[in-house]
C-alpha cells in the first residue's frame, strides 16, 4: 500500500459527550467494582482481549443480563472452533427487551413507515401484548422449542413481533426479504425443514407493486415440512385464503408473556452467508452470544440506551435487520423503514429521521455515497437536531463519504462499522470517546481480538492483511445447520490459519488503533452489504442452453464503486446479443436478487481453471484490480494458463479507461 498520509480528524467528542457516554460509565464501573483501571480506550481493548473471561463476565454483570440459572464458568477453553461459553446458564433473549419501560409502557417501542403505510407507532405495552398473543398462537400450532419458524416478511413491526414471539418459545427463527426470488428463498429455507411460514402477499418498492402470491404458493408447495402458513395482507389487504392463518387471527390469541429458559448456546436464528461453492451457509447463533454482543455493541460502542431512537436501513435478508431490532435489547425505540430510500427522492429517510426524532441513523455506505452524488442537503429538508450518531456499513465508506457526512451533519459521531453475518457482530467500529479520522473506523471492538495477518500468519500493523480473530467470540456460530461433524464450518473460517478465524476481508490496523477495511479478500459477492455466493449465480447463468461456462467477480474495493462483470463461454453457434445479455440479467434479478445482476456480460473463450478444475475467481479478481500476474496467479497450477492472457488484456483496457476518467 505504501506510505499512509497524516490522519485528518473530522470530529472529536466534547468533554460532556465523553462524560455522559455509557462507555465512560462502564470504565468507571470497572475501576470501582473490579479494580480494573484503564486510562484510555486502547488499554481497555487490550484488557478485554487478554482477559477475555473477565471481560465477558463484566458485560454480563454490568448489563444485568436476566437469567433463570447462573453460569458455571465463562469459557470452558479458549479454542476455535468449539468454544463453549457460559455453560450452565439458562436465559431467553426475549426477556431482555421487556425489562425496559415497565413503568412508562405507552412510550413508543417501534416507529415505522413504508411505501404502503404512513408513519405508525407501537408502544412497549402493545409490543408486549402482541408478542404474547403471537407466541400463544404459535404454541397452539404445535410450535415447540427447537422448531423452525421462517418468515418471508419485510422490515415492518409485525416481523419484529413474530421474531420475539418465536424466540420466547425457544423456537428457531429464519427470515428472507420478499424481494428475494423463489430459488434464493428455497435454497435457504429448504435446508432447515421449517414448521411454520409467515409471509406477506407482496410489497411496494420505488412506487411499484410486487405481487408475491405465486412465489408464496411455490414455497408452500416445495417446503414439504410446513404445517402452517400465516398470511399478512400487506399489499392488498385481503387475507382470506384457504388453508392459511391470517395475522389478525394470531393477535386474537390471548395469553401470558412467558419465556422458555434455554441454554446460552440454544439456537436463536439461522442466517445465511453465501460462500463460493454450494448452497448458502446456514449459520446458527445462540441466544446468549447474540444477546451479549448486541448489548455490548449497541450500549458501549453506539452509546445507545432507553432514550434513543434508532434506525438502520435494512431488509430482513441482511444481518443488519437483526442488529436493528437489537436496539430493543438496550431499551431504545427502533425506527423501521420499508421501501426504496431513494423514492420519491433521497430526502425520504432524512424526513423520516425528523418525524421520529431519530438519535442514531444507520445505512449502507452506498446510500450515503448516493446522497453525496445527488448533492442532498439533509439539514435543509429535515430537523436533525436530535441526531447524535450516524452509522455506515455494508461496504467500505471512502474518505469522501466521511467528509460528506461531517460537512452535512455537523457534530455527529460517524460510526462506520464492519462485521459479518457470520458473527452477528462488529469486528471494528465506533467509539464515543475517540476522535473520528477520515476513512478510518475508530477502533477494534471490545472483546474482539481482531488483527491483520499476512499470508504466512504473521500479525502485521499498518499493513493490509487478512482480517483474523485470534480469540473466541461468544457470537461465533454454534454450528452450521446440517453440518454434523463441523467440516463446512472449519473449511469456511479455520483452514487458512488453523485456530484463528479468517473472515475474508482485507484490513489494515492503523497506528491509532483504528481500522480500514478494503473489501472482500475472497470471491463472495458483496453488493450494498448483501452477500451472495458465486455458486448461486452460476446455477442461474449456466441454466441457459447457450452458456457452457461462466465466471463472476465483484470489483468492490475501497474508494471504487462496485462493478461486477460476468464472463460467459458460449456454446458453438451462439452469440452474445443484447437479448441474451438482458435475459441473463433478468434471470438473476428474478431468481436471486436485483442487487446481484451483473453490470456487464462479457463473452470469452475460456474460464481459467486450476488443475483440479476449480474456477479461478480470486486470481481473475486480483488481475482486474490491477495486480501483476506473478502476484495474482500461479500458471503452473492451472489447467489452461493461456486463458489468463485475455483477462490481463481486459484488465489493462479497463484500468486505462478508469484512470482516464478520474
Amino acid at each position: 500500500m505504501g506510505a499512509h498520509k497524516q490522519p485528518e480528524v473530522l470530529w472529536s467528542p466534547s468533554a460532556e459527550r465523553i462524560a455522559g457516554s455509557r462507555l465512560r460509565e462502564y470504565m468507571d464501573w470497572l475501576a470501582r467494582e473490579k479494580g480494573v483501571v484503564c486510562q484510555d480506550y486502547d488499554s481497555l481493548w487490550q484488557w478485554s482481549t487478554e482477559h477475555l473471561e473477565d471481560f465477558w463476565a463484566s458485560i454480563w454483570e454490568y448489563f444485568a443480563i436476566p437469567h433463570a440459572a447462573p453460569y458455571e464458568s465463562v469459557l470452558r477453553e479458549r479454542v476455535m472452533p468449539g468454544a463453549q461459553w457460559f455453560p450452565g446458564a439458562r436465559l431467553n433473549i426475549a426477556e431482555q427487551i421487556f425489562r425496559f419501560h415497565a413503568a412508562d409502557g405507552d412510550v413508543p417501542a417501534i416507529f415505522s413507515r413504508s411505501e404502503l403505510r404512513p408513519l405508525q407507532s407501537l408502544s412497549w405495552d402493545e409490543l408486549r401484548s402482541q408478542v404474547a398473543s403471537v407466541a400463544t398462537a404459535l404454541r397452539s400450532m404445535g410450535v415447540q422449542r427447537g422448531d423452525r419458524v421462517v418468515a418471508y416478511l419485510p422490515n415492518i413491526p409485525e416481523t419484529v413481533v413474530a421474531f420475539f414471539a418465536c424466540a420466547s418459545l425457544g423456537a428457531i427463527w429464519s427470515s428472507c426479504s420478499p424481494d428475494m426470488g423463489t430459488r434464493s428463498v428455497l435454497d435457504r429455507f429448504r435446508q432447515i425443514d421449517p414448521k411454520v411460514l409467515l409471509t406477506v402477499d407482496g410489497y411496494r418498492y420505488g412506487g411499484t407493486d410486487h405481487d408475491r402470491r405465486e412465489v408464496v404458493e411455490q414455497l408452500r408447495s416445495e417446503l414439504t415440512t410446513l404445517e402452517h402458513t400465516v398470511l399478512l395482507p400487506y399489499l392488498d389487504g385481503d387475507a382470506d385464503r384457504a388453508g392459511v392463518w391470517s395475522w389478525a387471527a394470531l393477535l386474537d390469541h390471548a395469553g401470558p408473556m412467558e419465556f422458555e429458559p434455554v441454554p446460552f448456546d440454544h439456537p436463536l436464528w439461522v442466517v445465511y452467508s453465501s460462500g463460493t461453492t454450494g448452497l448458502p451457509k446456514p449459520i446458527v447463533h445462540g441466544h446468549g452470544g447474540a444477546l451479549l454482543e448486541t448489548v455490548k455493541g449497541h450500549g458501549l460502542h453506539l452509546d445507545m440506551g432507553p432514550t434513543d431512537r434508532f434506525m438502520w436501513l435494512t431488509t430482513t435478508g441482511w444481518i443488519m435487520w437483526n442488529s436493528q431490532i437489537g436496539g430493543l435489547l438496550v431499551g431504545a425505540t427502533i425506527c423501521l423503514y420499508d421501501g426504496n430510500p431513494g423514492y420519491p427522492d433521497l430526502n425520504t429517510l432524512w424526513r423520516f429521521a425528523d418525524e421520529t426524532d431519530m438519535t442514531v441513523f444507520g445505512a449502507g455506505a452506498a446510500f450515503f455515497m448516493n446522497c453525496r452524488k445527488e448533492t442532498v442537503e439533509p439539514r435543509r429538508v429535515a430537523d436533525l437536531s436530535r441526531l447524535r450518531t450516524v452509522g455506515s456499513t455494508g461496504s467500505p465508506l471512502p474518505e469522501e463519504g466521511y467528509r460528506w457526512l461531517s460537512d452535512e451533519l455537523g457534530d455527529v459521531l460517524i460510526a462506520a462499522i464492519s462485521g459479518g453475518t457470520d458473527v452477528a457482530a462488529a469486528f471494528v467500529g465506533a467509539c464515543p470517546i475517540l476522535p473520528v479520522v477520515a476513512g478510518e473506523m475508530q477502533c477494534r471492538s471490545l472483546g474482539v481480538a481482531v488483527h491483520a495477518a499476512d499470508d504466512q500468519g504473521n500479525l502485521v500493523m499498518d499493513e493490509v492483511g487478512e482480517l483474523v480473530v485470534t480469540e473466541p467470540m461468544p457470537s461465533m456460530p454454534i454450528y452450521f445447520w446440517n453440518d454434523p461433524d463441523g467440516q463446512r464450518l472449519r473449511e469456511s473460517y479455520f483452514e487458512m490459519y488453523p485456530g484463528w478465524w479468517r473472515h475474508g476481508d482485507w484490513i489494515r490496523i492503523t497506528p491509532r488503533g483504528g481500522a480500514v477495511i478494503y473489501g472482500r479478500s475472497d470471491t463472495t459477492i458483496n453488493r450494498h452489504g448483501i452477500r451472495m455466493g458465486t455458486a448461486e449465480i452460476y446455477r442461474v447463468v449456466e441454466e441457459f442452453p447457450e452458456v457452457l461456462d461462466s465466471l463472476v467477480v465483484d470489483l468492490e474495493y475501497l474508494g471504487r464503486e462496485s462493478w461486477m462483470p460476468c464472463f460467459v463461454v458460449l456454446r458453438e453457434g451462439a452469440t452474445l446479443d443484447d437479448d441474451l445479455a438482458a435475459s441473463i440479467k433478468q434471470a438473476i434479478r428474478t431468481k436471486l436478487s436485483a442487487r446481484h445482476a451483473p453490470n456487464e456480460i462479457v463473452a470469452v473463450d475460456e474460464i481459467p481453471r486450476t488443475l483440479t478444475g476449480k474456477k479461478m475467481e480470486l486470481p481473475v479478481k486480483k488481475l482486474l484490480l490491477g495486480m501483476p500476474l506473478d502476484k495474482a496467479a500461479n500458471p503452473d497450477a492451472m489447467a489452461n494458463p493461456h486463458s489468463l492472457e485475455y483477462y490481463m488484456a481486459f484488465a489493462r483496457k479497463r484500468n486505462t479507461a478508469a484512470s482516464s476518467t478520474e
